[in-house]
């Protein structure tokens, strides 16, 4: 047994990926019911601009199937553009079906792509009838210069859209806004200085450049987990930013990161660390 009072608050990956099909109901409720605390979870928009749990803009050919229930062949996964879909049509693919080629252990589940209101509504609900504690939420905004005007709306819209449904959810105090655009976290804090916001990174460039770049300081620095070193972590110290890298999945990196003493650990199969707290 771990010592709990260092031990870093686990985040579930898409919900719990390794499990079950990511970014969906079944796997966010199986996370809850794990005993997680934080869901970490993807957006993009619609058609019709709504906040729709996906990790990418458009059907995954790896996971997702068309209405008729037929597999989507990899070179034409782009043309199911939910950024070109109405909800009402997005709803009726199956992203839960077919088993991500990845996560052998995965459950197969028919299973659609929500919405964020959706999410939360679904997860709240299920703490309270458990008893538990009300989870929090890691939210990615999948936006990227390149995919504006056609994957996804200017990050003003984009931000806006996304803030509207935390607000009326009032979520927002649970609630960390993730992105590896800065345009997004930098409008994020000129117009909501208080909320909680996650720089995502996953190349090699110095952090001392990804911050400056950014203008201001993040309440949390997430990487990918190889790049945490000593150098990382004691900058990020002196700067009181929390530090969550991601995707964590197998007990050496686990217990290798646990030595820098992180806030939190994001994983696709939070039943493997959570485990080690008890």
């Amino acid at each position: 047994m771990l010592n709990s009072s260092v031990f870093p608050v686990i985040h579930g990956h898409r919900g719990c990926r390794g499990l079950y099909p990511e970014n969906t109901l079944p796997a966010f409720r199986h996370a809850v019911t794990l005993g997680v605390e934080v869901l970490e979870l993807d957006v993009v928009i619609s058609a019709d601009s709504q906040v729709v749990v996906s990790h990418e803009p458009w059907m995954l050919s790896a996971i997702c199937r068309t209405p008729a229930g037929q597999p989507i062949a990899p070179d034409e996964q782009l043309q199911h553009n939910l950024y070109a879909l109405s909800y009402p049509e997005i709803r009726r693919y199956d992203c839960g079906s077919t088993r991500h080629p990845a996560f052998p252990a995965q459950q197969s589940v028919p299973a659609y792509k929500p919405l964020l209101r959706e999410v939360i509504q679904d997860v709240d609900r299920l703490s309270l009838a458990l008893g538990r504690p009300l989870v929090r939420f890691s939210v990615e905004l999948k936006s990227e210069p390149a995919g504006e005007g056609h994957f996804q709306p200017p990050p003003r819209q984009f931000l806006d859209l996304v803030v509207r449904e935390l607000q009326a959810l009032q979520v927002l105090a649970r609630t960390t806004l993730l992105c590896f655009d800065k345009r997004i976290l930098q409008l994020a804090h000129q117009l909501l200085p208080g909320m909680a916001v996650c720089l995502l990174v996953e190349d090699k460039q110095p952090h001392a450049d990804h911050l400056q770049e950014l203008g201001f300081v993040p309440t949390v620095y997430g990487p990918n987990f190889p790049l945490v070193s000593s150098e990382l972590v004691t900058d990020l110290n002196e700067l009181g930013i929390q530090l969550v890298p991601w995707t964590v999945n197998e007990y050496p990196d686990f217990h290798r990161l646990l030595a820098f003493h992180p806030a939190g650990i994001t994983t696709d199969y939070p039943d493997r660390f959570l485990l080690a707290s008890h």
